[in-house]
């Protein structure tokens, strides 16, 4: 999915107007219509820190809507940084490998939550 056709996705489902989001996070609505429609004058998504208000405004995550505007959200950059050899690592994994890895992060998320201290 797009952008643009998520932002309006999101401010639909939360019956918001264009105006409404605009005011809400202090922007004109035709720029709200250009981000979803994907017509923005200066480069193809909107700043970062524009996109932290819109994912505010329509209680998104952030991470998530940084990431459909191809941008690396700060914290994964910063976990990048400190472990660059884990991230080339996983870049290796066919899909395959990859799936099964996570879902065994994912099972060790649930199970470290579910255990009760003795």
């Amino acid at each position: 999915m797009r952008f643009g056709q998520h932002i309006r996705g999101l401010r639909r489902a939360r019956s918001l107007s264009q105006r409404a989001l605009a005011d809400r996070i202090g922007v004109t609505f035709t720029y709200i219509s250009k981000i979803e429609n994907d017509k923005l004058d200066f480069g193809d998504y909107p700043s970062e820190e524009l996109i932290l208000r819109l994912a505010d405004a329509l209680e998104a995550n952030e991470d998530e809507l940084l990431i459909l505007a191809e941008k690396i959200p700060a914290r994964l950059r910063q976990r990048f940084m400190e472990r660059p050899d884990a991230f080339l690592a996983l870049c290796e994994l066919s899909d395959e490998q990859l799936d099964c890895l996570v879902e065994q992060v994912f099972d060790a998320g649930r199970t470290k939550t579910t255990t009760k201290p003795r």
